[in-house]
């Protein structure tokens, strides 16, 4: 994994690093003209961005490079990992002999552990910093997928258990790999959180795409998972030893920042509106991860080794929109795209539920990832657009988004029984609207600009 990662991403944190080192007028992008631009690519790297990136030194400069990539291999390595447990969730419904229902509640173990790290995340962060507490988690992590894995045979009191477990470290880890994300977009002076979320996309590609081969070999579930806790929990503490600090000093020529308690964060009507928009783009992504390989098997009537091809089908399509999406980014803008974005999921997921055929429905699940791709890491960079406010309000954002990413899957599987899975879908497409009205709080503040 770590020959992977350095290998991939020389040549494009290269790429990020050269932009915006000289004056207004530099082309951007595209070959845009910055300064005839600015108004659409200071939603992304508002102007105290690029004013501090181009003092950066070069020992700095290259702290921030391997700052980049240790922070990819946080988010690579909790995809896979989750999507490792994501991928046999159908595996675990026949062995434990689930209904859907049952599921979800099995399902809201995840969103107990999460729910109950995430609101002291942002104080856990600011008193041990990102790099230990994702190296900590990480470990919990694979622990915690340990007990999983031991479960499938034990029963779902020990999966359970595990779960909760998981739930725990996974919403930390992400809070504090977030805070890492935006400190080092910030010092490099352009967008690229929703590179670091297709990090996190990719890790869940291999982990699924790992799992269909394990799953078509007939490798048993608990020594598959047992092999993934064990590599992510022996990897990522090492990995993240290159994370930059939180902080930094104030350059000279801006005033020093008031200290306020993180906790006023969560009364900020923008914070809270980026937080729903995460929450409903989190929903969507959420449920792609735990239903769209059932509601292929289930719903559409498909083979296990063909509905866990199709969650990974909507990770390669989610990969794909985050990777290329900050081109798209710079030159239309945070909010019409993200709207535009919204719409696309939303027909994604209709196409799904009612497509006639499997390779209808497919093409559903290209949509719904691509749709879904940019909410939660553009959200992320709207909460991180003031530099000095940036992880209290990532904790927030981050805090509230979980709420759906991992409380909605569950929600799904208690429709599916009233309905059906595919039906109960629909729910995602009523999280999309509104998205697209909330859409435009992710503008920056006209301070973060100016």
């Amino acid at each position: 994994m770590s020959f992977f990662i350095e290998s991939l991403l020389p040549s494009v944190i290269t790429g990020e690093a050269t932009v915006r080192r000289s004056p207004a007028g530099d082309q951007g992008p595209g070959g845009t003209n910055e300064a005839d631009g600015a108004d659409r690519v200071g939603e992304l790297a508002p102007r105290h961005l690029s004013e501090r990136h181009d003092v950066m030194t070069d020992t700095s400069r290259d702290e921030t490079h391997r700052g980049i990539r240790a922070t990819y291999a946080a988010f690579i390595a909790t995809g896979f990992i989750f999507a490792s447990w994501a991928s046999r969730i159908p595996q675990f419904k026949e062995q434990l002999g689930l209904s859907a229902g049952q599921l979800g509640l099995v399902l809201l173990s995840i969103a107990i552990g999460s729910l109950v790290a995430l609101p002291m995340a942002g104080a856990i962060v600011t008193r041990f910093g990102s790099r230990r507490t994702v190296a900590t988690l990480a470990v919990l992590d694979g622990a915690a997928l340990a007990v999983v894995a031991l479960g499938y045979e034990a029963g779902v009191p020990v999966v359970v258990l595990g779960l909760v477990l998981f739930g725990f470290a996974q919403g930390g880890w992400d809070v504090a790999m977030n805070v890492q994300g935006a400190v080092v977009e910030r010092r490099l002076g352009r967008a690229i959180m929703p590179r670091f979320h297709a990090g996190f996309s990719l890790g869940t590609v291999a982990g699924a795409l790992l799992s269909a081969l394990m799953v078509g070999l007939g490798v048993p579930v608990p020594l598959h998972l047992l092999v993934v806790a064990a590599v992510v929990a022996a990897y990522v503490p090492v990995a993240v030893r290159s994370f930059v600090p939180d902080t930094e000093p104030e350059p000279e020529s801006e005033p020093a920042s008031v200290k306020t308690s993180p906790l006023l964060a969560w009364t900020e009507p923008r914070t809270l509106l980026i937080g729903l928009f995460v929450l409903t783009f989190a929903f969507a992504e959420g449920t792609s991860n735990d239903w769209a390989s059932v509601a292929l098997i289930d719903g559409h009537g498909t083979s296990d080794t063909v509905g866990t091809l199709g969650f990974a089908v909507v990770l390669v399509a989610m990969t794909a929109g985050r990777w290329f999406g900050p081109h798209l980014l710079d030159r239309y803008g945070r909010a019409g795209l993200l709207q535009i974005m919204a719409v696309t999921a939303a027909a994604g997921l209709l196409l799904f539920v009612y497509a006639p055929t499997v390779p209808l429905a497919f093409v559903g699940t290209v949509f719904w990832g691509l749709g879904t791709a940019l909410g939660f890491p553009v959200g992320m960079s709207a909460a991180a657009d003031e530099p000095t406010r940036a992880p209290a309000r990532v904790s927030v954002v981050a805090s509230i988004g979980y709420c759906a990413f991992l409380g909605g899957p569950p929600l799904v599987g208690l429709l599916g029984d009233v309905f059906s899975v595919l039906t109960a879908l629909l729910a995602v497409v009523v999280a999309m609207v509104v998205a697209v009205l909330v859409a435009p709080a992710t503008k920056p503040p006209a301070t973060a600009s100016e």
